[in-house]
C-alpha cells in the first residue's frame, strides 16, 4: 500500500526525470559555440547496426567553432562522415586522415530565432512531463484509503509546490539557453 510520502517521492522523481530530459535535449540544440553533445542525435550505420555516434567515435571541441570526431575504428571514417553529412544538423564534415573536422558556420539572426522556438517547444514537452507527474500523484492521493481528507489536501499542496519548483527550473533553463543562442 502506498503512503503519502511514497507518492510525493515518486512525483518528485518523475519531475526530476522530466527536467533532466529537457536539460539533455537543450544540450543538443546548437548555440553559437561548438559543443560535443550537439552530435548526440547522430546515428551511424556500422557493423550491420545503427549506433549512436558517441559509441563509435570520440567527439571533442578544441575551438569554439570546431568539432573534431575521431572514430575508434579508423576504417570507419567514411561511414561516420556519411552519417554526419546526412544528419539534419546541416553540417559540412571534412575528413583529414583518421579524424573528421566539422567547422560550425556563424549563425544568422533568423537561424537563432528558429532555434529559440525549438528550445521553447522542448521546454513545453518538459513542462508536460512535470504536469503529468503532478496529475498522476493527485490521482494516487485521491485513491488512498484510511487517510483523512485534510492529509490528502496538504499532500496535494505539497505536490503543487514541487510542481511549481520544477516548472521554475525549466523556465530558468529556457532563459539561459535563449541567452546563449542569441549571444552573437
Amino acid at each position: 500500500m502506498s503512503t503519502i510520502q511514497d507518492i510525493l517521492k515518486d512525483a518528485g522523481a518523475h519531475m526530476e526525470k522530466a527536467l533532466e530530459n529537457s536539460r539533455h535535449e537543450f544540450g543538443s540544440v546548437r548555440s553559437g559555440k561548438a559543443n560535443p553533445t550537439m552530435l548526440d542525435t547522430v546515428r551511424v550505420e556500422m557493423y550491420g547496426s545503427n549506433m549512436a555516434l558517441n559509441q563509435v567515435a570520440n567527439v571533442s571541441s578544441p575551438e569554439p567553432r570546431l568539432l573534431v570526431v575521431t572514430p575508434f575504428d579508423k576504417g570507419q571514417v567514411k561511414a561516420v562522415e556519411k552519417a554526419l553529412r546526412e544528419s539534419d544538423l546541416g553540417l559540412d564534415p571534412a575528413i583529414q586522415g583518421a579524424i573528421i573536422r566539422i567547422p560550425l558556420p556563424a549563425m544568422n539572426e533568423q537561424r537563432r530565432k528558429d532555434l529559440v522556438k525549438v528550445v521553447h517547444k522542448l521546454a513545453e514537452e518538459g513542462r508536460i512531463g512535470i504536469r503529468h507527474a503532478r496529475t498522476e500523484a493527485r490521482d494516487r492521493l485521491k485513491k488512498l484509503e484510511g487517510v483523512s481528507e485534510d492529509d490528502v489536501k496538504h499532500a496535494e499542496k505539497d505536490v503543487q509546490k514541487v510542481h511549481d519548483d520544477y516548472i521554475g527550473k525549466i523556465d530558468g533553463l529556457v532563459k539561459s539557453k535563449e541567452a546563449e543562442i542569441m549571444e552573437v
